[in-house]
């Protein structure tokens, strides 16, 4: 294992200003940083190193972020990856979130916004500095259909696992941990983003429900178990045999 990729981030980013300014600050944070500007470049440079982050713009000269993201995800790897994106519209998150990616910002950013980001995802991801590692308190959970390995980090739905991504895995687990009790905006952003959600507006959250609603319920439009409390957050429900809701 490479000890040092814990705080080695690429920077796949075509505006040579941006990538200027990006590593200064980075590496001023006490990052390793390495910039490349294209889809080829990522991947060779993938393919020789590991990263604790990647952070990808969208649009590239002979491609697109997406792609790399797709290729890393490809081979299992699980490294966080952040999207840098000029278009924060739904599509474009929907796209990333797809591909595979752990969250977006889009352009023009705050540099403590990223810095923020950064530091959750490293932090969900198990980096920490200190070497302070967080135990799970039960190695699985079962809740009607839905089997949550904690150990293993998956999820199976009817005996099938489910592909989540990093944040889609941890608000599935804080749902299902609370269910039938209302888990407020609130809690979900200082869970999911360790209290950084100053950040994080109603829309980015509602698009990662929403994703995960297409993956767990049979019909999205009519959720049976991923129930919106509205003005307040969101509820996990089961359904009993007998067709009734438990909490």
């Amino acid at each position: 294992m490479d000890t040092g990729k814990k705080s080695r981030i690429l920077l796949v980013e075509d505006d040579i200003s941006l990538v200027d300014g990006l590593c200064y600050s980075l590496r001023k944070n006490g990052y390793e940083v390495e910039a490349v500007r294209s889809v080829q470049e990522a991947n060779e440079f993938l393919q020789k190193r590991e990263y604790g982050l990647l952070l990808l713009d969208v649009t590239l000269p002979d491609g697109t972020g997406f792609e790399v993201c797709e290729a890393v995800r490809g081979r299992g790897d699980q490294v966080p990856i952040i999207f840098l994106t000029a278009s924060d519209d739904e599509m474009n998150v929907i796209r990333g979130l797809d591909s595979g990616g752990d969250d977006y910002i889009g352009k023009p950013f705050r540099l403590g916004e990223l810095l923020s980001r950064i530091r959750a995802l490293l932090r969900r991801a198990g980096v920490r500095r200190d070497g302070d590692m967080q135990d799970e308190p039960e190695s699985r959970l079962v809740c009607g259909d839905i089997q949550i390995d904690f150990a293993g980090s998956r999820v199976l739905l009817h005996g099938e696992k489910l592909e989540l991504t990093r944040i889609e895995y941890r608000l599935l687990c804080l749902l299902v941990r609370s269910r039938g009790r209302v888990v407020t905006r609130e809690v979900i952003f200082e869970e999911l983003w360790d209290g950084e959600g100053d950040f994080v507006d109603d829309n980015t959250l509602s698009v990662y429900i929403r994703r995960l609603r297409e993956k767990v319920e049979r019909d999205p439009s009519r959720p049976e178990h991923l129930m919106t409390a509205r003005g307040f957050g969101y509820r996990w429900q089961e359904v009993r045999d007998d067709g009734n809701f438990e909490g």
